[in-house]
């Protein structure tokens, strides 16, 4: 018995003693970072931009590899399934923590299957018009929805999208009744309101942001609770009369199982990275807004997004998937 527990006690301190090398000589082969979204998009941008500044300070190669589909959920799943070493990671965001309530089988669990190092932003969205459209206000939006109900048309980027859901919760809040028509994604959306094929839609900032500033689309208000820094005149949707605040928060995660020393590594290497003047104006021409976290405060507020859609699903009267 007791040349049992010696034989485990020596297999555990080998063991041990094989991983720390590992974890001190921590990257020692090339990272991928898994985007969940196309080339070009926000999330893209952003990792893209955190990627080279983290790479300079871990000395390694971090190759983004976009994995599209099933609103992002291709990318989790193939994370999830990925060695806990440190070098894999994902772009994590609002809408992994949402197929938690949206899908039956989203192919993972956001709580069980990552560690979740840090958050890098938080985005808000925009409920936008056509700027030839006669709708100016919020105000004008309710009035013309509550004249004719159901008349009234908006775009999203998909049944069950977070704009699709938001923008759902905005007209029950408003009381107004309104036609959703949705397209393939955030961008086709807001093309949809340019083109007038649809009389509004709740946006992404950072994706409105470049026509609203080229001048052809009218924001009416925004969902965070302070006005945009870049939309100083555009009010908050609480300001605008409607109290409804909606965000999106965006970071990077490794799947679970990623040594504690590494992910502390990673942390304070993704701090120091968000904490650049060069990435910080970067990040901020894209339009979100910087906001470094704890791994722990990170984890809090992804498993706070699963009941804010259990909200917005009710809202919006859709059923997981």
């Amino acid at each position: 018995m007791i040349k049992a527990l010696e034989l485990a006690a020596a297999a555990v301190a080998l063991a041990l003693s094989a991983a720390a090398p590992a974890q001190d000589n921590f990257p020692s082969k090339p990272i991928k970072w898994i985007v969940p979204y196309a080339p070009g998009t926000s999330p893209d941008s952003t990792v893209r931009i955190v990627a080279e500044a983290m790479s300079e300070s871990l000395e390694q190669t971090i190759v983004v590899e976009n994995r599209t589909g099933a609103a992002g959920n291709m990318g989790a799943q193939a994370a999830a399934r990925s060695a806990p070493d440190g070098c894999t990671w994902v772009y994590s965001a609002s809408p992994m923590a949402s197929s938690m309530r949206t899908y039956k089988k989203p192919g993972f669990d956001v709580m069980k299957d990552f560690i979740h190092v840090g958050r890098i932003g938080t985005s808000d969205l925009t409920l936008i018009t056509s700027s030839e459209s006669s709708i100016k206000s919020v105000r004008d939006l309710i009035d013309q929805g509550k004249k004719k109900p159901g008349a009234l048309t908006y775009a999203s980027g998909g049944i069950g999208s977070p704009a699709h859901m938001g923008a759902e919760l905005v007209l029950e809040t408003a009381g107004v009744e309104a036609t959703h028509v949705p397209f393939k994604g955030a961008n086709d959306s807001v093309t949809a309101v340019i083109g007038k094929q649809v009389d509004f839609a709740l946006a992404i900032t950072s994706v409105a942001l470049p026509t609203v500033d080229s001048g052809k689309l009218r924001p009416l208000a925004v969902t965070a609770p302070q006005r945009h820094a870049r939309m100083p005149n555009v009010p908050t949707l609480t300001e605008a009369g409607l109290k409804v605040t909606l965000t999106s928060i965006g970071g990077l995660s490794v799947p679970a199982g990623t040594p504690a020393p590494i992910v502390k590594r990673l942390s304070e290497t993704l701090h120091q990275a968000l904490a650049r003047p060069d990435v910080r104006a970067k990040l901020d021409a894209l339009g979100g807004r910087i906001t470094p976290s704890t791994p722990e405060e990170y984890s809090a507020a992804l498993r706070e997004e699963i009941a804010t859609t259990e909200k917005l699903m009710a809202a919006a009267k859709i059923e997981a998937q």
